[in-house]
C-alpha cells in the first residue's frame, strides 16, 4: 500500500488509536509480519527475564531498539507523533497494570 510505505510500514491500522493517529489508510487487522515480530519479541522478553535481566533494562533496550528502527524509515516528526500517541495512551490510563487499583487502596 502506498500509504503504508509513507509511514514506514508501521502496521498500526491507521485508526485514531494507532501510532500514526489515523494518518494513513485503514487496514484489515495487523499484517502477518507484525504478528510474527510480536511473537519474537515476546520470546526475547521471556528469555531475558529468565536470565534475570531487570524489567527496566529489558524495556529500555526494546524501546531504544524500536526507536532506532523507526529512525531508519521515518522522519523525526513522524517518530515524535508516535511517541506523543504513546504518551497520550499512558495519560489516558490505557497501559495501567491490572493490579494498579489494588496498589492504590
Amino acid at each position: 500500500m502506498a500509504d503504508e510505505e509513507e509511514h514506514g510500514g508501521c502496521g498500526c491500522g491507521g485508526g485514531e488509536g494507532g501510532c500514526c493517529g489515523g494518518e494513513h489508510a485503514e487496514e484489515e487487522g495487523p499484517p502477518a509480519d507484525l504478528s510474527h515480530a510480536g511473537a519474537v519479541v515476546d520470546k526475547a522478553i521471556e528469555y531475558m527475564s529468565g536470565q534475570n535481566i531487570s524489567a527496566m533494562a529489558i524495556a529500555s533496550a526494546l524501546l531504544g531498539g524500536a526507536i532506532g528502527m523507526l529512525a531508519q524509515t521515518l522522519e523525526d516528526e513522524a517518530i515524535i507523533r508516535v511517541l506523543e500517541n504513546a504518551i497520550a495512551s499512558i495519560r489516558a490510563g490505557e497501559l495501567n497494570r491490572p493490579d494498579s487499583a489494588a496498589d492504590a487502596g
